[in-house]
């Protein structure tokens, strides 16, 4: 009995002095916390609602296995078919330029992973998400799920040409590369409408810009260099 005796009175000691160790928190918890404390916050992004959706959304379950040990580091990471999932500080920095307020409508050109979409979908009303490889499509949309969203919607297509059956859209927002803004997206975008795009060199560099749609007219702000993967399909034809 004693054994017994002795787990009561350490119990008893616990409850009492309140010493007990907590029990150990999810280790990629403490990650992604550290991640957007000093990768994401520190450098700038002050955007409550963003700094929420970067805190909830478990970026380790957009990547491979293997990748996982380095899912909450500043970086891309290859997800498949030359494809990568973006910076997590350059998807901080996207959604914090497009100013989002939760009710918007987004069309999102280049699902991948389909990790910036489950980002974007804790903040706004719906998501419409358009990926070119079928491959990354399929498995977005088992991932996204999975994971619960209800609010995405997933499409397998070229995304130059946008959506237009639910158009317009409140904001755009594209996370590949072109050396031009595709018509069919500017058509699509509503008045006082944002859109985001890698804007230049498909290969090495390209400014990452914002387009403003206000009375029919589109006004531009660049915000600096970033390097992302080019679209592929009808945007490599022009």
């Amino acid at each position: 009995m004693r054994p017994a005796v002795s787990f009561i009175v350490l119990l008893l000691m616990c409850t009492v002095t309140g010493a007990c160790a907590a029990p150990p928190s999810d280790p990629m918890e403490k990650r992604r916390s550290d991640m957007v404390k000093w990768d994401i916050k520190s450098r700038g992004i002050s955007d409550k609602n963003v700094l929420n959706a970067m805190l909830k959304v478990e970026r380790h379950r957009f990547v491979d296995e293997s990748q996982q040990r380095e899912a909450y580091s500043d970086h891309p990471l290859p997800i498949g078919e030359g494809q990568t999932i973006s910076q997590p500080y350059v998807v901080a920095f996207m959604t914090e330029a497009v100013a989002l307020k939760g009710n918007e409508r987004v069309l999102e050109i280049g699902t991948g992973s389909g990790y910036q979409a489950a980002i974007l979908a804790e903040i706004v009303k719906e998501v419409f998400t358009i990926e070119i490889k079928r491959g990354l499509h399929e498995k977005a949309r088992e991932r996204l799920q999975r994971l619960g969203y209800k609010n995405i919607h997933l499409k397998y297509g070229d995304g130059y040409f946008g959506w237009e059956e639910y158009a317009p859209f409140d904001v755009i927002m594209v996370t590949a590369s072109a050396n031009h803004i595709p018509p069919p997206l500017l058509a699509q975008l509503k008045e006082g409408g944002r859109l985001i795009i890698p804007l230049g060199s498909t290969v090495f560099y390209q400014n990452l810009t914002v387009v403003t749609k206000t009375k029919g007219r589109h006004t531009v702000k660049e915000l600096g260099g970033v390097t992302f993967v080019p679209m592929t399909g009808r945007a490599q034809k022009k």
